[in-house]
């Protein structure tokens, strides 16, 4: 089935894509929602331009949206009916638990006559976190709530084992971290990482980062 991938850049969209090209599926376009000045990620503060590079090491093409939260859904539907008169039947997604998540999700594919592709759909942490390191994908911490030293961390047990202290999910599915991927087995090629500024936006700790294909 030809499908796209909802792109946040992280761990979870990344393993999914995999998946999903594993399950026989063809992963023809990344899809990332993006802040209405078109300089970062909706959701992370990714910058766009990296996001882009990413998708230049991984071979697919990115399709990047300008939208506010209010109109997320909205613009998020126009996109994937655009799509769908390209061919496209379906959409990969990194939810890996959170009922609310997922029948959003499958709400706006019914709409859509699309079909969801939910790889990573009932997978543990601990599973996950297992096959994101031993499919050999790297990544990078690039915000966090818990607290300002563990921005620029390596994705590794040691960083898992560490957030253990604030009783959190291992994989920050409340929001406690995110990451940018910088490698693996879907990456052609992998990014070189250069760290900038720390900022704190509404109690979230932010990393600014630039990249180069290596």
């Amino acid at each position: 089935m030809k499908v796209f991938t909802s792109w946040s850049g992280g761990k979870e969209s990344a393993l999914a894509t995999y998946k999903a090209i594993r399950q026989g599926h063809q992963v023809s376009y990344l899809v990332n929602l993006i802040s209405e000045d078109g300089e970062t990620s909706r959701s992370h503060h990714i910058p766009a331009r990296v996001l882009d590079l990413q998708s230049k090491a991984v071979g697919v093409p990115m399709i990047q949206v300008k939208t506010s939260w209010e109109n997320y859904e909205g613009n998020f539907k126009k996109v994937a009916t655009e799509l769908k008169g390209k061919g496209i039947q379906g959409g990969v997604f990194g939810a890996m638990d959170g009922e609310e998540n997922r029948e959003w999700i499958e709400g706006v594919c019914a709409e859509l006559e699309i079909k969801p592709v939910l790889p990573l759909w009932g997978v543990g942490a601990e599973e996950l976190l297992a096959d994101f390191w031993g499919l050999g994908f790297k990544a990078v911490v690039i915000a966090t709530r818990l607290e300002e030293s563990l921005l620029g961390r390596s994705l590794d047990k040691a960083f898992v084992d560490e957030i253990q202290k604030f009783n959190c999910h291992p994989c920050g599915e409340s929001g406690e971290y995110h990451t940018f991927v910088t490698g693996g087995p879907v990456f052609r090629k992998s990014l070189k990482v250069t760290q900038g500024k720390r900022e704190r936006r509404d109690d979230v700790w932010f990393l600014e980062i630039s990249a180069e294909l290596e």
